[in-house]
């Protein structure tokens, strides 16, 4: 029994949004009432200045710090706004905090103590909000929490051969789930990876529609996130239920797989000595897999390749190398080519100091060698509207795609940086515009 039950506490607290509802601003509350408590009190000017003095320059820190790692480009795009504020407020509480220490009875070091904890954990939380990429904690450290897959409904024969756009014969059957599911491809259920890339676990994600009895056969997504990052499939179960509620239960499978094999490694998309066969999980090992394991259209324009940030230069070079396996792909904010943020690693490593190698591995430069075949692909560019870092790229992207035969979409997410709302917007996007090829809408 106290296995049972701390199995389940450790559930619940891996499964706790952080990003927003009663968890983070029970936390900033009880953060703010700390704060309140230890600065009522009575003061001499020397207690007064000191504590003046403790709470400007930590606030002082904390906000050179947030502008320091944005000279140095230390998260590759400037910060989302509101994060040198939250730095700064826990900074200046911290150094309330530690001003505290001096010249009070046990109790208000006490009070000291748990406010300079609580002030850090505000932050963390209000950061990672305004980041809007980890809805958990199991997200944010890299810890699943999701079923196995299990049982999946069994492919169709002849998938392609539809009579007609699904939306028009679709009918939700009785009983039908109001939102879809999310599970872990792992163990038995594990993507083989023939190539020796060792990814880190998929998961799928299944629609309304994908969860009646003899469901229909749907469209199939394959999704990146970002560098660094994990293959978290958060934000695409919010977009795919957003989809589905509007679409009778219809939207894509969605299947959200690891292009980095860890946290912080950049393999560039590529097959390489020093990573194993990336491309080849992506391009024929998966390709393999929902051939034998789902219930899909099989015609390659109901097919989708697309990605986040890393993923979306991944997403690009894929769509663009593979046009046999993939009928449209969709860029959400992301790099120009893979490696562009630090391209000296993945030159090094990944190709072994080969610049023509290197540059070969550009989808500019892969655009150019497939002429002629992607008449009737489709490309889908996102970028947040504030991103000026990722902008540039999207619109050279889109310019490219078009010029060589591509049907290509660009949007500019509204009040979006590089982070949480431009992936979730992009998201929407993404299947707003797939959706008429799907012949999930009209």
């Amino acid at each position: 029994m106290r296995g049972i039950g701390g199995g389940f506490m450790l559930h619940w607290l891996l499964t706790l949004d952080i990003s927003g509802g009663p968890a983070p601003w029970t936390v900033w509350i009880v953060t703010a009432g700390l704060l309140i408590a230890l600065l009522v009190r009575r003061y001499t000017p020397k207690r007064a200045r000191r504590l003046l003095i403790a709470g400007l320059v930590g606030g002082n820190l904390g906000f050179l710090s947030c502008a320091l790692a944005d000279v140095a480009d230390a998260f590759g795009t400037p910060l989302p706004p509101g994060v040198s504020l939250w730095a700064a407020g826990a900074f200046a509480a911290v150094g309330l905090g530690i001003g505290s220490l001096w010249d009070s009875g046990i109790w208000r070091r006490v009070v000291a103590v748990l406010t300079i904890l609580a002030a850090l954990l505000s932050a963390a939380l209000g950061i990672n909000a305004a980041f809007g990429l980890d809805r958990t904690a199991g997200d944010l450290f890299g810890i699943s929490t999701l079923q196995k897959a299990g049982h999946l409904a069994a492919p169709l024969k002849n998938t392609g051969a539809a009579a007609g756009p699904l939306y028009r014969s679709w009918r939700p059957p009785t009983g039908m789930p109001r939102t879809g599911e999310v599970r872990l491809l792992a163990g038995a259920d594990r993507i083989p990876s023939t190539a020796g890339f060792a990814p880190r676990d998929a998961s799928i994600y299944l629609p309304p529609a994908a969860l009646v009895n003899d469901p229909p056969a749907l469209p199939v997504v394959v999704h990146m996130m970002g560098l660094p990052g994990s293959p978290t499939p958060t934000q695409v179960k919010e977009a795919g239920d957003r989809f589905a509620a509007k679409h009778h239960g219809l939207a894509p499978i969605v299947i959200v797989a690891d292009q980095l094999g860890s946290e912080r490694q950049n393999p560039g998309c590529a097959d390489s000595q020093a990573y194993g066969g990336v491309d080849t999980y992506f391009n024929a090992d998966i390709p393999n897999w929902i051939r034998t394991h789902l219930r899909v259209m099989t015609n390659h324009a109901d097919w989708t390749i697309s990605g986040y940030s890393n993923g979306g230069a991944c997403s690009f070079l894929y769509g663009a190398q593979h046009p046999e396996v993939w009928g449209a792909f969709a860029d959400i904010s992301g790099e120009e080519f893979p490696g562009q943020e630090d391209p000296g690693p993945v030159l090094d490593t990944v190709f072994g100091g080969d610049v023509a190698a290197f540059d070969a591995n550009k989808p500019e430069n892969v655009l150019l060698t497939h002429p002629s075949q992607y008449r009737g692909h489709v490309a889908v560019f996102t970028v947040g509207a504030n991103d000026h870092v990722y902008s540039e790229p999207a619109h050279r992207g889109t310019a490219r795609s078009q010029a060589a035969g591509f049907a290509a979409h660009f949007y500019a997410v509204p009040d979006a940086g590089h982070v949480g709302p431009a992936l979730s917007g992009g998201l929407d996007e993404e299947l707003r515009v797939l959706a008429p090829v799907w012949g999930l809408a009209p």
